[in-house]
């Protein structure tokens, strides 16, 4: 049975719900503390055992093909200065055996489109897809529970937690029964229903593994509004003819995209960083 060896991460959207991606600042470039969201993504993909790492872009989101770039000129500068541990921390944001691809999605259609976009680059292999803005804080990393799900029973696993009712309307809902500790056999999945017809509240979260089957149904879902494929739509196909399942991961989920969500996940990751958080925990301390 093939691995999962690549991830695809889509970033050509228009930007958080409060904060539009500019030229200069797009969306997964946004830092908690000292990394950017992205960086945070690509290490738990590294985790998993993933080492291709593709990126869908946008016309906005050249800053992180540079983020992943090798920077000679600030390794020079960084070395002239003596400041040797900012430049082991630039030397090592990729492992040596990681390839970044980066592939130019010309209009944001959705995020069905965006991981078409990569169908030449995946092949037949399984692979997962990760959202920047959903950071999931996890031990093991959370995609390394997933990619495990997905090596003992061999088919697509979604990312799920439990939201309250009145949210459905912000998420793709399953209805499921359990399988295994944390693990759930879907039996069907609606893109953001309203609380009142959703068929549970248990919510998928930014972390997907699926079969490669699924771009013959995302090449033949119908798009919605504004030309957009979800890949909810394709995910329900695919579900027509293979089992999926979710996956109730061990870990927190902090919403990058909300401001109460990326406020949290600076603070949770300030209070655990070795350089801030004595200082900042005695911070918020006097605050109280």
């Amino acid at each position: 049975m093939k691995k999962v060896t690549k991830a695809v991460f889509p970033v050509a959207g228009m930007g958080t719900r409060f904060l539009p991606a500019t030229k200069a600042s797009p969306k997964e470039m946004m830092p908690i503390v000292d990394k950017p969201l992205i960086q945070y993504a690509v290490e738990e993909a590294v985790a998993a055992g993933i080492t291709d790492m593709i990126f869908v872009t946008g016309r906005s989101k050249r800053a992180i093909e540079d983020h992943f770039d090798k920077a000679y000129e600030l390794e020079s500068e960084l070395e002239r200065r003596g400041k040797l541990e900012l430049l082991e921390f630039v030397q090592n944001l990729l492992p040596k055996n990681i390839n970044c691809i980066y592939i130019r999605q010309a209009e944001p259609l959705g995020l069905g489109h965006a991981v078409l976009c990569a169908q030449r680059v995946i092949g037949d292999e399984p692979f997962a897809v990760m959202l920047a803005d959903d950071l999931l804080d996890g031990n093991p990393p959370v995609m390394k529970q997933m990619v495990d799900i997905y090596d003992y029973y061999h088919c697509s696993v979604l990312g799920v937690q439990e939201v309250p009712r009145a949210d459905t309307r912000s998420y793709g809902i399953v209805a499921s029964k359990p399988l295994a500790e944390r693990v759930e056999q879907i039996t069907s999945i609606v893109e953001k229903p309203k609380p009142e017809e959703a068929p549970s509240n248990l919510a998928v979260v930014g972390r997907y593994v699926l079969t490669a089957r699924i771009f013959h149904h995302l090449e033949n879902v119908k798009p919605g509004s504004g030309g957009e494929i979800q890949l909810t739509d394709g995910i329900a196909a695919l579900l027509n003819e293979q089992q999926i399942l979710a996956y109730r991961y061990d870990g927190v989920r902090y919403d990058c995209g909300s401001k109460i969500g990326y406020l949290k996940a600076t603070v949770e990751f300030a209070l655990r960083h070795h350089e801030v958080a004595d200082e900042f925990s005695r911070y918020l301390a006097e605050r109280k």
